[in-house]
């Protein structure tokens, strides 16, 4: 019960600190203190934080390295795009419009994350990166030679312009290299809060329930649990799953706040950042993904306001290399531990 207790407050706080950065933001926002450029900001933000905790689901709870979650976030991205465009007529309200779309680019990412999952996670270590890497290449190429559009006649799919045709007053929606143009925007700062909210629910009540126990203990020693009777395909299958779902709905999200958006927004340089929000924010530490994802996300804007923004990538590399230095010093992990009991055995969950 002690430990039940643990954590559910460790759960909370995260809620806690979500709500309450919200709260404030929004009073900032209606007393008119955010500028423009920070303001833009937000929806992106919301979305890297979900993509960050998302990612630290298969890289800190399961233990293996991925590299291709910008792929899952590029499928939920036009998926949505597409799904909110098709149900224009269908769904008036912007807000419901916006929650079915999300939907659907979850749906795209969990069905990314289970075509790639089921041979690729028999792998370990660098070959499951690399293969990971590999898909989310593959998607980016795709999408830069897809063109989609609706008319008349329905639903119109094309892997080249010289075959793309519609009818007089058809809609095109990507175009491939272009990617998806004239989008109406229908992401919010409160659609954003909803699904950190969401995918905080989701990824702690995994981890903190029998399936998360077998997800670590494979993470931990994968013959152990293989010994023990657990489903290693099973276990890893649903983390990943999970994991691509939720970069999904936060992909639909993020395509859903611009007018147009391309291929190119979700390269292999999006899912180094976000791996980079994983590691600074701790391996297995949920808090620490949705503070490193916040603060390293505006990071950039506030350098560029000391007229130092050109270092942006000098910065982030010292502070990675600083970071790695200081968890890998054994006086200073002892130190921590006198000051916060039990913190190893508390990280998971945090």
């Amino acid at each position: 019960m002690k430990r039940i207790n643990k954590t559910s407050l460790s759960g909370f706080v995260n809620y806690g600190i979500v709500t309450a950065a919200f709260l404030v933001l929004q009073l900032l926002l209606g007393a008119g203190r955010l500028s423009n450029s920070l303001q833009s900001l937000l929806v992106p933000a919301c979305c890297y934080i979900v993509m960050a905790v998302s990612l630290n689901l298969t890289v800190g709870i399961l233990g293996e390295l991925s590299l291709g979650h910008a792929g899952f976030m590029s499928l939920g991205a036009f998926s949505g795009i597409t799904a909110s465009i098709l149900l224009q007529s269908a769904i008036p309200m912007a807000p419901l419009r916006l929650a079915v779309s999300m939907a659907v680019g979850a749906a795209f990412g969990a069905l990314g994350g289970v075509i790639v999952g089921v041979p690729v996670l028999r792998l370990q270590g660098d070959y499951l990166a690399i293969v990971t890497l590999a898909f989310g290449q593959i998607i980016q190429n795709i999408i830069m030679v897809l063109y989609v559009g609706v008319d008349e006649n329905g639903l119109h799919i094309a892997a080249s312009s010289d075959r793309f045709q519609l009818a007089l007053g058809g809609t095109a929606i990507i175009k491939g290299p272009m990617g998806a143009v004239g989008v109406t925007k229908l992401a919010s700062f409160t659609a954003g809060f909803v699904l950190i909210l969401i995918t905080l629910l989701v990824v702690q009540n995994l981890v903190n329930s029998r399936s998360g126990r077998a997800i670590m203990a494979l993470r931990d020693n994968r013959i152990a649990a293989e010994s023990v009777g657990i489903n290693v395909t099973k276990y890893k299958l649903m983390a990943f799953v999970t994991s691509a779902a939720l970069a999904g709905g936060a992909g639909a999200l993020f395509g859903l706040n611009y007018s147009s958006t391309a291929a190119s927004k979700f390269s292999f340089n999006t899912s180094i950042l976000v791996l980079v929000f994983v590691v600074l924010g701790g391996l297995g530490s949920i808090r620490g993904s949705i503070i490193a994802a916040a603060l390293l996300y505006v990071l950039p804007e506030l350098l560029r306001a000391w007229d130092i923004a050109e270092y942006r990538m000098l910065i982030y590399a010292v502070i990675l290399i600083l970071v790695m230095l200081a968890t890998n010093n054994d006086k200073l992990k002892a130190l921590l531990d006198r000051i916060i009991p039990k913190r190893k055995g508390a990280q998971a969950n945090g």
